[in-house]
């Protein structure tokens, strides 16, 4: 049986800006309920950027909250987002001051973090610490040091998230991005990762020893890199989602209107012809992002 989705991975605006540096544009609500119709999916959870790094001023905190109160037929839920640099610009600034405000405004959770700085850096650990002190589940893209890219900054095979999941064990984090999908398989190389590896993927791949190792890692199926990690292998994505089950969320992450979703349907299939059970496949499509938004 077919359900509606909830997508854990949204960007929306209240009315079209400026074009990205890498083009195309934001959809607005009416845009991206034509899209979930047309995919089965029944609502977002928005998320804003709140770093230099990339369009924080588009998606902010107040839309994000505006948004709810205006489309909840559409966007149903928003993260908070905010700058580990925020407040005093000191790694000992007391965010949770931030947080607690946006939570109690109704905010589920932080996201997504694009914010780009080593994990282990002293900012991001303050972020890390207040995020588990108040409750709030973080949503993460994972990019490359130097410039040109976003998000927070790991080595390969990531042992400085590891140490995260260890030190913050109560903190919920949830991975997305190439550098989070990329090393699905053993095989991925350091140049890999930054794209979208194809083929057969093999044992021994770092993303998986995580979720399997760490009762607080979770994965965002959203956009190319995560529908590719699922799809690119079947064999192996049928087995993976029923393995972490409890642990994945159905996302799209579009940014543009041209944007296209396979991973939707795909999902209707492998259901409907049994490659993965119905279980399985209502906690990946709704079910788990419920629990993590409701309860």
């Amino acid at each position: 049986m077919i359900v509606k989705k909830i997508d854990l991975h949204a960007h929306v605006v209240p009315e079209v800006g400026y074009s990205r540096m890498d083009g195309g544009c934001f959809v607005t609500p009416q845009q991206i309920r034509k899209m979930y119709d047309a995919w089965g999916i029944e609502k977002c959870v928005q998320l804003p950027i709140s770093s230099p790094e990339y369009e924080c001023d588009q998606l902010s905190n107040r839309d994000a909250e505006h948004l709810v109160r205006d489309y909840p037929e559409t966007v149903g839920w928003w993260f908070c987002n905010l700058d580990p640099r925020w407040g005093t610009n000191r790694p000992d600034c007391d965010l949770s001051h931030y947080l607690l405000y946006f939570k109690e405004r109704g905010a589920k959770g932080v996201g997504e973090v694009t914010t780009n700085l080593p994990i282990d850096d002293p900012y991001m650990q303050n972020l890390f610490y207040h995020c588990e002190k108040c409750d709030m589940p973080l949503l993460f893209h994972m990019g490359n040091p130097g410039g040109g890219d976003y998000g927070i900054v790991d080595d390969f095979h990531m042992p400085k998230l590891e140490r995260v999941l260890q030190k913050f064990p109560r903190l919920r984090v949830i991975g997305h991005s190439q550098k989070w999908w990329a090393e699905m398989s053993g095989d991925c190389t350091e140049e890999q990762r930054s794209g979208y590896p194809t083929g057969r993927i093999v044992p021994g791949g770092r993303t998986v020893e995580l979720l399997r190792n760490y009762p607080n890692m979770y994965g965002d199926l959203s956009a190319g890199s995560g529908g590719n990690a699922v799809m690119r292998d079947p064999e192996f994505g049928y087995r993976f989602l029923e393995e972490f089950q409890d642990k994945l969320f159905f996302g799209t992450d579009i940014c543009d209107a041209s944007n296209v979703m396979e991973l939707s349907h795909w999902l209707d299939d492998a259901v409907e012809h049994g490659h993965i059970s119905q279980t399985a496949y209502n906690k990946i499509c709704r079910e788990n992002a419920l629990r993590l938004l409701e309860g």
